[in-house]
Parts: structure tokens; C-alpha cells; sequence
């Protein structure tokens, strides 16, 4: 199966007795449901509940985590974790080199045995990816990962969305076990748990097809209107995250959805569990 290794990654360790606390109290994902050889989804959010990480964690022994965020933001999101630790008994550090390796295609361990690999979660049971964090041989690109991760439907900050400019909901973490709804509180989570209980999410990532399509940050609009913005694109997909009130009355009216001028179909990632709405977008909203 093909391999490639991500240098535009970086792994932040907790450590600690009282890591798994101190984690569980500020991060959206529900530490009680990480099982070992998993990295799961999550996020740090404002308390006014926008993403302002996100990252993949998983356990490395004992009272200690890894958390695997974008290279560029790994020191901004260091000291954002160390202003919250306060008197808790964690250490915080940046690995000095990071090895990020993603395997995907396969339903069984890359290589066999080897413990180092983690399922990424992310992905659904027919279309899985595995993730090692040990020195690892890399047979293909990350173009190639990329275009896997697209054809999914699993959004990443920078290329898909601006940190602090998405909820939860928006980048579907709700749907990918990124957001523990009946764990405690956590930062944020007072504005994620009214949305996920009132069903107001109308922002969701969605899939994007067509021939030759424009460059990410390229408006979509539906019968003149802008329902959102393309994200990362490889070959004629694409990601976006969409109005979907707003898809649901394009589709209803027979009317073309478009990217940059290029004629788009859209859909919701296969695996996930919304709908578009029942009700139609009021006039205006």
C-alpha cells in the first residue's frame, strides 16, 4: 500500500499524571474513548467555540500523549496548552524532529505486526489510514495522500479552513469523533453543545467534482449567491465548506452550483450521518 512522509507536521507531547486530566479538560475529544493505536481527532477551541487547533492525539504509554499538529502553528499551539496547564502535573514539549508517516488503502496494518502504526479514525472502515510516528520507509508522494484525504472528505485547517474561522460542526469533528458530547465541560463547549442539541450546524464540509477546478479561497455560489469558499483540491475533487440550507436550495431548484465560474457537483461525504436540511434558507439569512 502507498506510504508518504508529511513534513509539514509536528508532534507536541503531554506527560504527566495529571495529563489525561488536564487534556480532558480543555480539548473537544472525549479521552475516556481513545483507545491505544488510535489517533483521534481533536480540537482546541475559543471559549467562544471556533477552532483555534487542530490535531490528531493518540496515547504513547503511560500518562503520556502525542499530539500531531501543523508544523507551522506547533509553537503557538505549545504555549496556548502551557497558559492552561496551571498547577497541573504535565509536561509540555515540541519533538525536535518530527516523523510523520501516513499509510493509506488498506484494511490491515501496513506492516504487519508493527505496533507503531495507528489507525487514524478519521477515515471510515472501507477507506482507512494508518499513521506512524517512528521512522518509517515512504514509497509514495503527498500529493498522492492528499488527494486520498480529499476524495474522504477529512478537512484540515490551513488549506481548508482558517483556524480561528470554523466551528466544530463545520469541519464535520462532530461526525469523526472529534467532539466528546457527554464528557465534561471543556473550552467551548457550552457553544458546541447548543449547536450539536439544536441542530443549527448549517456550515459542513462537503465534497467538490468538476473539470479543471480554481485555486482554494475561490468563492462557490448557487443562483448568484455565495454559499462558501473551495478548500484543498486534487484533480477534479475538491473540498468546500458549504451552506448547506443553502446547496439544499440550489439542488431543489435545479439551479447550478459553480466554483470560479466552473460548473461543481457536491455531496456529503459518504460515511457521514447529516442531511441537508428539510426546510429550505429563508430569503436573506
Amino acid at each position: 500500500m502507498p506510504t508518504a512522509r508529511l513534513d509539514d507536521r509536528a508532534i507536541v507531547s503531554v506527560s504527566g499524571p495529571d495529563a489525561e486530566h488536564f487534556l480532558q479538560n480543555i480539548v473537544t475529544a472525549d479521552l475516556d474513548a481513545l483507545k491505544a493505536g488510535e489517533a483521534k481527532p481533536s480540537a482546541l477551541l475559543a471559549p467562544q467555540g471556533k477552532i483555534l487547533f487542530d490535531f490528531l492525539m493518540s496515547r504513547n504509554g503511560a500518562d503520556a500523549f502525542r499530539l500531531e499538529c501543523r508544523a507551522d502553528v506547533a509553537d503557538d499551539f505549545l504555549r496556548r496548552l502551557t497558559l492552561y496547564r496551571l498547577r497541573a502535573k504535565a509536561e509540555i514539549s515540541k519533538q525536535d524532529e518530527s516523523l510523520v508517516t501516513v499509510s493509506w488503502g488498506s484494511d490491515s496494518t501496513p506492516s504487519g505486526s508493527d505496533s507503531s502504526w495507528l489507525r487514524d479514525t478519521r477515515f471510515p472502515q472501507e477507506a482507512p489510514a494508518w499513521r506512524s510516528y517512528e521512522a518509517q520507509a515512504a514509497t509514495g508522494e503527498p500529493a498522492a495522500w492528499h488527494a486520498f484525504r480529499i476524495a474522504s472528505g477529512i478537512a484540515e485547517s490551513g488549506i481548508d479552513y482558517a483556524l480561528g474561522d470554523a466551528f466544530p460542526h463545520d469541519v464535520l469533528l462532530d461526525q469523526t469523533g472529534g467532539v466528546g458530547f457527554r464528557k465534561g465541560c471543556y473550552v467551548g463547549q457550552e457553544v458546541v453543545s447548543r449547536m450539536q442539541h439544536r441542530g443549527t450546524a448549517r456550515r459542513r464540509v462537503l465534497i467538490v467534482t468538476g473539470d479543471a477546478l480554481p485555486a482554494p479561497g475561490t468563492e462557490v455560489v448557487a443562483n448568484g449567491r455565495p454559499i462558501g469558499a473551495l478548500g484543498s483540491t486534487a484533480g477534479g475533487k475538491g473540498l468546500a465548506i458549504l451552506r448547506i440550507d443553502r446547496v439544499k436550495d440550489a439542488l431543489d431548484a435545479g439551479q447550478p452550483i459553480e466554483a470560479g465560474g466552473v460548473a461543481v457537483t457536491v455531496a456529503i461525504p459518504s460515511w457521514a450521518t447529516f442531511t441537508y436540511p428539510e426546510q429550505a434558507a429563508s430569503e436573506g439569512a
